[in-house]
């Protein structure tokens, strides 16, 4: 009461020192708050918060370092091979990406009022030399690669420092971003990226590694006056790369059979690719022997086939389902009729269905990369098939969570654990 009416904090009139105003005026200023008072904390995150403008530019820095991250960890992959093929061409793809990630990160510091730099000096010298350390050891990367004879030993140990380098940077980006209440902040239109979770899972005998991100947007808040609560649009992308590089394993498991009687197949060679908007086209190359029984087993039919099934994916509240049709068929004779319009075909393509279909909802379990708040209100609503070029693909999970306000902080906080656990284990 005496802070509104102008005591400063002193006790009123009646308790002001000899000399010292009695209408408010403190530390000279005319509103009776002093600098150095409690409220400086407060004054500081007023002048450093981030325009509308530059909250949508941090989501966007924030997406580049993480693509640059998924860069490097395909590049990483490659090294295991014993005969890694073409590193120049991969590392280039890395810097490429590292490019993106440090000139958007500049753009966006670029972007700082006065108040801002002044306010945000310490956080933005911390950034400034972890980009710089980035620097250093992609280009240390870059001689060992591009030297005339790259040793895989060097060139993994310069990865491994490369990585260490680059969770550094996301962490003061992270740092920065809290500081400018862009993050963990949803009332404000925050933008969450989910860590990068690698999937391992068994599908018909094979293992695979499925890894999956998302980003967790509120781009406005949309609250509902009767519950209190806030929508959030939640996108999963899970990286099939694995799944298609042992597609043959993977169908031969569920379509290979040999009885007796009736038809014996077996698998020769598959490919799984994404068909334009959102599917993808599974072609099948197979041998097929028609067998009959009367007393001796007999073969009346053998022939090589290639099926063409396009497999479409939805959402429902039964879950994850693929649609699948035979786009075309490449056989002879009476194996020709036995896949386009037969029995046999319909089988097939319900087979080759399932099997695709095991393996994503194996891999896209939402309780690996969603915190355990978020878990229960998670709602998918649409699934689709991504082209990521050079006949790479993910699928993409959009749907939506729902939060009261007091849910939405906790699940900022328990993102906000999951990413100090993983620095650590990434470095």
């Amino acid at each position: 009461m005496f802070a509104q009416r102008g005591g400063g904090g002193l006790g009123g009139p009646t308790a002001s020192p000899a000399g010292s105003p009695a209408g408010g005026v403190v530390g000279n200023r005319p509103d009776g708050v002093s600098e150095g008072d409690g409220l400086k904390a407060y004054h500081h995150a007023i002048a450093v918060q981030a325009t509308t403008d530059q909250r949508s530019a941090f989501a966007r820095v924030a997406l580049y370092t993480e693509s640059a991250g998924n860069q490097l960890q395909d590049f990483r992959k490659s090294l295991q091979d014993p005969a890694p093929a073409n590193l120049p061409g991969r590392v280039t793809a890395l810097d490429q990406a590292m490019e993106q990630a440090r000139s958007s990160n500049q753009n966006f510091l670029s972007s700082f009022s006065s108040a801002q730099k002044s306010g945000l000096q310490d956080a933005t010298k911390k950034l400034e030399k972890s980009a710089s350390e980035l620097d250093r050891e992609l280009k240390t990367l870059d001689q060992i690669v591009h030297s005339d004879k790259p040793e895989t030993q060097l060139a993994s140990s310069s990865a491994t420092a490369l990585e260490k380098a680059l969770a550094s940077f996301q962490s003061e980006q992270l740092a920065l971003g809290r500081e400018m209440s862009i993050l963990f902040d949803p009332t404000q239109g925050a933008t969450f990226s989910l860590p990068r979770v690698t999937n391992s899972i068994t599908v018909a005998g094979q293992p695979l590694s499925i890894a999956e991100s998302g980003v967790v947007i509120s781009p406005s808040p949309v609250l509902t006056p009767q519950s209190g609560s806030g929508i959030f649009t939640l996108r999963l992308v899970a990286d099939l790369s694995d799944l298609q590089q042992n597609i043959v394993s993977v169908l031969s498991a569920k379509l290979t059979r040999s009885p007796r009687c009736g038809e014996r197949i077996a698998v020769q060679d598959a490919t799984l690719t994404p068909l334009a908007p959102a599917n993808s086209l599974a072609v099948v190359g197979l041998h097929v022997e028609r067998w009959v029984c009367a007393g001796t087993p007999t073969e009346v039919a053998a022939g090589e086939a290639t099926l063409e099934v396009k497999l479409t994916p939805s959402i429902d509240a039964d879950g994850l389902h693929l649609a699948s049709e035979i786009t075309r068929v490449q056989a002879d004779g009476l194996l020709r009729n036995l896949l386009r319009s037969g029995d046999l075909g319909i089988t097939l393509r319900d087979q080759i269905a399932a099997s695709v279909l095991d393996a994503l909802q194996k891999a896209t379990d939402i309780k690996t990369t969603l915190p355990p708040v978020a878990q229960p209100s998670a709602t998918l609503q649409k699934a689709l098939f991504q082209d990521d070029g050079a006949d790479q693909m993910s699928l993409v999970l959009n749907g939506q969570l729902q939060f009261t306000e007091a849910q939405s902080q906790q699940f900022a906080n328990q993102l906000k654990q999951r990413l100090a656990a993983q620095g650590p284990a990434s470095q």
